[in-house]
């Protein structure tokens, strides 16, 4: 369906997009938007019903960006030093950069201005209250 949709955008010469659905065609066009993200400017979902994120690729991405960055130690090393570090192990420019923005300079020992620890072990459980939305919270993602 996804492709279809593409495809569609391409017949009809149109480069970019914001995409919406409702239910099942809310997860189709959140789904075309992470698979094309240079096709589309935003996604408006309705009632989309419980997602699990962890099973997309800029999900996953963001998981191994957060443990990468956790693994650092940032309290070990000096600024240059941590902003190097980060630099190497986090390719994607967005995200290098708002990794970049949250370390902390000014107080002597470098830290994270996130609760980056707690982040890394709620991406690691099974249900993820980052990744997953329950449908026990009373109202559907979208």
């Amino acid at each position: 369906m996804s492709a279809d949709i593409v495809r569609f955008m391409d017949e009809h010469k149109i480069t970019m997009a914001t995409i919406g659905g409702h239910g099942f065609g809310a997860k189709v066009a959140t789904a075309t938007a992470i698979n094309n993200h240079n096709r589309f400017t935003g996604v408006i979902c309705l009632e989309g019903g419980p997602i699990d994120h962890t099973y997309y690729e800029a999900y996953q991405e963001l998981a191994s960006y957060v443990e990468a960055a956790r693994n650092l130690k940032i309290e070990n090393l000096n600024a240059p030093e941590a902003l190097k570090k980060v630099s190497e192990r986090i390719c994607h420019p967005k995200w290098r950069q708002i990794f970049l923005q949250n370390i902390l300079t000014e107080k002597g020992t470098l830290q994270w201005q996130c609760n980056l620890e707690g982040l890394y072990k709620n991406m690691r459980k099974n249900l993820s209250e980052v990744a997953y939305w329950s449908p026990s919270y009373g109202l559907w993602g979208g």
